[in-house]
């Protein structure tokens, strides 16, 4: 494991996961579903004719992948951090590497540095080889434990 990976403060269970998901309504629009491996979390984005933003190329749409990306980032976070609150997005750089397919499109993402006010996570989103991404998501969060 990577120096830079930091341990989960909350139990990675499905319980701990689907809750964090509930709080996010757009992941469940999307049906958007963890898939735990051990102490690793993957998210699945499930194929929906609903997520086709190119009907005439059968392509996702990139606003509900990068959606699905984030949704993976806040999550990841939120078992990071084990933070009463969401982490809130600051900034976001999405890499639309290759056009997603329609079929099922998996996310696993990276917490690289967890700071007091901020944290940078990155994303990886692919469809049949975790080794050829379709989407890289760069993202600066704002830490769920600092006051409003």
């Amino acid at each position: 494991m990577s120096q830079y990976i930091k341990s989960p403060a909350a139990p990675l269970t499905e319980a701990n996961i689907s809750l964090a998901l509930s709080r996010i309504p757009y992941a469940r629009f999307l049906g958007v579903k963890p898939l735990l491996m051990g102490t690793e979390l993957t998210m699945l984005l499930p194929y929906s004719d609903t997520n086709i933003g190119n009907s005439s190329l059968q392509a996702l749409h990139g606003g509900a992948v990068s959606a699905f990306m984030e949704i993976t980032a806040i999550v990841q976070l939120q078992l990071t951090s084990g933070a009463a609150t969401l982490a809130k997005p600051i900034g976001l750089n999405i890499d639309y590497l290759r056009r997603g397919n329609a079929k099922d499109t998996y996310a696993r993402a990276i917490v690289a540095r967890e700071g007091r006010r901020v944290s940078n996570v990155r994303v990886r989103a692919w469809q049949d080889n975790y080794e050829d991404p379709i989407t890289i998501l760069h993202g600066h969060f704002r830490s769920a434990n600092i006051d409003d």
